[in-house]
């Protein structure tokens, strides 16, 4: 029997992650067809204090892996982050993310509901969660957020895309 928390986290980062892959494709060819630098869209915000594109997309896979990490219980990866990060940094990093998530055994997330999670969100002060509340609360809500975010700016840059890019393949 698969858990609930492993249907309700793995497949649907995969899901988004896959879209972003493509979004970040279909961002990249924009740039090339209309011979734009790409740092000029990937290093791009919405408003000055927000992160630029690329920090949105490595934010959104540090997510989905540190959120599906906690879930099943093991450590959660460190992969360093490109100090200029390109559209195949981007990609590369996705895949990682992939990988690792595609190769958490579904088992180690049968008791994730009411696994005690700790985590430090950007500041010193620690932070409680039992399982189901830290996807349902604060990890799938965070992972969204910047997911969306990447999106609109590519949209925002006059990337041709649509609801069924931002929602991938289900």
């Amino acid at each position: 029997m698969t858990s609930p928390l492993y249907n309700a986290s793995v497949p649907v980062f995969r899901q988004m992650l896959g879209s972003l892959k493509d979004i970040l494709a279909k961002t990249e060819a924009h740039a090339t067809a209309r011979k734009i630098e790409p740092d000029a869209l990937l290093q791009d915000r919405l408003f000055p204090d927000m992160f630029p594109m690329a920090r949105q997309v490595l934010i959104a896979c540090d997510f989905a892996k540190g959120v599906a990490a906690r879930l099943a219980g093991v450590a959660v990866p460190s992969f360093p982050d490109p100090e200029r990060p390109g559209f195949a940094d981007l990609r590369e990093r996705i895949e990682t993310v992939l990988a690792f998530i595609d190769g958490l055994p579904q088992e180690a997330f049968a008791d994730a509901a009411t696994r005690q999670i700790t985590v430090q969100p950007g500041t010193p002060r620690e932070r409680q969660f039992v399982g189901e509340q830290y996807l349902l609360h604060y990890g799938l809500p965070q992972f969204f957020f910047h997911v969306t975010t990447a999106y609109a700016l590519a949209r925002h840059n006059g990337v041709e895309l649509g609801k069924r890019d931002y929602m991938g393949q289900f």
